[in-house]
Formats: structure tokens, sequence, C-alpha cells
């Protein structure tokens, strides 16, 4: 997941979905509930402790961090100088995944109703053009509940809506002087960040809720649909790339979009991100059948 995250347009909950652990994810955000809080601030830590899922989350989390700063400096190397082959990949990834999820669909006329609807919105959200929006701490709240949202959600990357909603760069800045008076907004940015981390606790425990109750009363459409979601996310990854445009943000040129476009030769690079794309492919569907063969094997000597 921490590796997904360093990746322009690939999201951790992607990987978390493609790898099996999305539900047990999501059960162990909605663990930290109003039964949590009541008993932290009564006092009673080790029954607040027992009901959340803190080994399963320290451990994603290690996992994450061990990735975000161990690998950081490897993925924007590789990302700097061999983007094309990286994102080929990763399009490979998704691709298999999008296969093997698709076997746990019962395809039905209503599941492939909702597989298009979730492709064409993760088509259109991954291809948004950032917009100029207020600096106020209400709007802050909620950009990073969307954020944290999309974080969650397979196909969709937290910093992308960050960027549509054109405050990455914003807070990109407060996070490198979190204790400096803010010129835009004059105030602390302690506060920002305050602001920020509430929206992301809100978002987190309303929208981990609103998904499990999704596949606890409509597994199968959500399933689709979340398949059509990383689906529609390929755009955003597609290793060739045609002409850039670009808008100027806040005195400063960001790119806003890159069409898609065939390969213009068939050299040897062709070659090796197709090679790379399949090596994608082979690699998850063989991690995914030895998954597979460990859970019988769990249940065979259960």
């Amino acid at each position: 997941m921490g590796c997904a995250d360093l990746i322009p347009g690939v999201s951790g909950g992607s990987v978390a979905f493609i790898l099996g652990i999305y539900p047990q994810l999501l059960t162990a955000i909605r663990s930290f509930d109003l039964a949590f809080v009541k008993r932290l601030f009564t006092g009673k830590f080790s029954a607040a402790l027992e009901g959340a899922h803190l080994r399963f989350l320290l451990i994603l989390a290690a996992g994450i961090l061990t990735a975000l700063f161990g690998l950081a400096r490897v993925i924007d190397y590789f990302l700097s100088y061999y983007k094309m082959e990286v994102l080929g990949l990763f399009f490979g990834l998704m691709v298999a995944s999008i296969y093997v999820l698709g076997r746990s669909v019962k395809w039905r006329p209503v599941s492939a109703v909702v597989f298009a609807a979730g492709t064409v919105s993760g088509w259109i959200l991954v291809g948004l053009v950032p917009a100029t929006t207020p600096n106020t701490l209400p709007f802050l709240f909620c950009s990073s509940a969307f954020a944290i949202c999309a974080m969650i959600l397979p196909g969709i990357s937290g910093s992308f809506i960050l960027f549509v909603l054109g405050k990455y760069e914003f807070l990109i800045r407060v996070l490198k002087a979190p204790f400096a008076m803010n010129g835009i907004m004059g105030i602390n940015n302690a506060v920002i960040i305050l602001v920020f981390a509430c929206g992301i606790v809100a978002g987190l425990a309303a929208f981990s809720r609103f998904l499990r109750w999704l596949l606890a009363r409509a597994y199968n459409s959500t399933l689709a649909f979340l398949v059509g979601i990383i689906g529609g996310s390929l755009r955003r990854i597609w290793p060739w790339k045609g002409e850039v445009v670009t808008r100027v943000i806040e005195g400063k040129e960001f790119v806003v979009s890159q069409k898609n476009v065939l390969p213009d030769n068939f050299g040897g690079e062709f070659f090796l991100i197709v090679g790379l794309m399949i090596a994608g492919v082979v690699f998850f569907i063989a991690l995914e059948a030895l998954a597979r063969k460990k859970s019988r094997e769990e249940e065979k000597s259960a």
C-alpha cells in the first residue's frame, strides 16, 4: 500500500482490495467508534484497546511507513528516469486484479450495469482538472474528508483528490512549516493541520462504515462497482502519454492532463514495457493463487 501511494494515480486502497485485506481494513477502522472514545476518556484503557484492531493497524502502518520512508527515493528515481516502465508494471498488476476480482462477482445484468457505472466514474474522476477553491477552514475540513475517502476507495488516489480540489500544494507548504503563521489564511499552520486531521478522522469514520454497510447489504453490486472503478482508473496509469496540458495554479505551473496515446514506435522500449505489463499480470495471478492455496490449507487444518 505504501509503494502504491508513491505512484501517481495508484491508490493504496486498490492494493488492500486486490490483496484481500480490504474488509479487514474497514473493520479495523470501524473499531475506533464512539464506544472506543468513551472508554478512552473514562480511563478504561484496557477495555478500549481490546475492542480496537490495533495489532492489524500497527502492522499495516509499519509496512506503509517502511515503504514511504525506505522506498521513496527508489520510487522517485524510477519515476524520474523510467516512468513509462513503472506505469507499465502497475498497469499489468491492475489489469490482473480486475480479472481476479471479477471472478468473485456473480455476473448478472444488474452487476454489468453497476460495473459500467463504476468504470465511467473512475474514468471521469482520474481525469478531473484542478479547480481554484477557497482557503477556508470549513473547505479544508471537507477536502481532507473527501481525500481520505478516496484513499480507502480502490482506484482513486487521495493526493490526486487534493490536487483536483486545489489544496495539494497548499497543504504541502503547510506541512513544511507546521508552526509558522500562514500568510494566506492569517492563522498558525498548526490550526490548519488540526482541522485537516479532524477531517481525516471524520471521513474515515463515516466512509468506512458506509462501505462496510454496502458490502454487507449488497456485496455483489458493491464489488462490481469497485472493480469498475479500478478499471476506469487505468486511464491514469496508461504508460504512453501524448501532449501535456498545463495550468498555472497559485503562481505555479502544474500538469493537469495528458492524453493517452498509442505507442509511436515498436522498438526495444515498447517490448520492455509490454514485458513488464505481462510480468505484473503473471506476478499478481501467482500471488492470488498462492493466497488461495494457503487459505485452503488453513481451512483443512481447522
